[in-house]
């Protein structure tokens, strides 16, 4: 073989190990949610944030569920219509005719067009193909709605989103009930930081609480995520989600830490820190 052949031929191996080790060295991407469809941004779970969250070209949108008094799923944060609507009460003690007339209000105030958006109407927005988050409530009491679960996953089944949605829940029993009702549904167990002072646990033991308990994902105050909690979870087996990262020092944090999913208030300046 002539020296020049040679060089070429060595040129040609550099490049070739170079490309292979390329989506190493920079592992999977973050993906970016948009948490309450956006909400430094637009109403928060309104139809409107999460058409504009969609326009943006989002992964995933988060949102929170509750349940009326006759039994219809509606999304808002809140057990009570208080903070972000025209309306009082809890949801639980509401049909879903009362919150017709009720209107969501912007984080200072102004009370917008838009109109509490039940479960389904959002699933309709949803035909993109996005991961969903929904995660479900308990009432103003804290406790929990009756046949909840089965009412999200029936309505996801309908609709064929069960495989892209990843329903989200602080209460064990919860993520209990959805495993036992269907196994291959994916599951996130949402810890904050009260749980781990109050059980005086490393942040890094939630990824076993979450193993133990079969959930697929773990979503963390991003506070909590450190390298400890991403190897153990890479161990494990469990997506790690971090919510709710609004400060660019933050989301670089998160993003240089390697977790899954970054969930936030402000999935527009994500994008643009993630250069996607």
């Amino acid at each position: 073989m002539s020296p020049g052949v040679r060089v070429v031929a060595f040129v040609s191996l550099l490049l070739s190990l170079a490309v292979a080790a390329a989506p190493m060295a920079g592992g999977p991407a973050t993906l970016v949610a948009a948490h309450r469809g956006g909400a430094a941004l637009w109403p928060e779970n309104s139809l409107l944030a999460f058409r504009q969250a969609l326009a943006l070209g989002v992964d995933a949108l988060e949102f929170d569920l509750h349940m009326t008094s006759d039994g219809e799923l509606v999304v808002l944060h809140d057990p009570t219509l208080d903070r972000t609507t025209t309306g009082t009460g809890p949801v639980r003690d509401l049909k879903l005719a009362d919150l017709a007339g009720v209107r969501l209000k912007t984080r200072d105030g102004a009370v917008t067009d838009e109109r509490i958006p039940t479960f389904a109407q959002l699933l309709e927005l949803a035909a993109a193909a996005v991961e969903l988050l929904p995660e479900i409530k308990v009432d103003a009491n804290r406790q929990r709605y009756d046949s909840i679960e089965e009412k999200v996953l029936a309505l996801l089944r309908a609709r064929g989103l069960l495989a892209r949605t990843t329903v989200q829940a602080f209460q064990v029993e919860t993520i209990r009930r959805l495993r036992a009702l269907e196994p291959k549904a994916r599951t996130m167990l949402l810890v904050a930081r009260g749980d781990v002072e109050r059980d005086r646990a490393r942040p890094a033991e939630a990824v076993r609480r979450a193993r133990d308990l079969g959930a697929t994902d773990l979503g963390m105050n991003h506070r909590l995520i450190d390298a400890d909690v991403m190897a153990a979870a890479r161990a494990a087996g469990i997506r790690v989600s971090a919510w709710t990262v609004n400060e660019e020092a933050d989301i670089l944090r998160m993003v240089d830490l390697g977790v899954d999913m970054v969930m936030s208030d402000r999935p527009d300046l994500v994008k643009k820190l993630t250069s996607r």
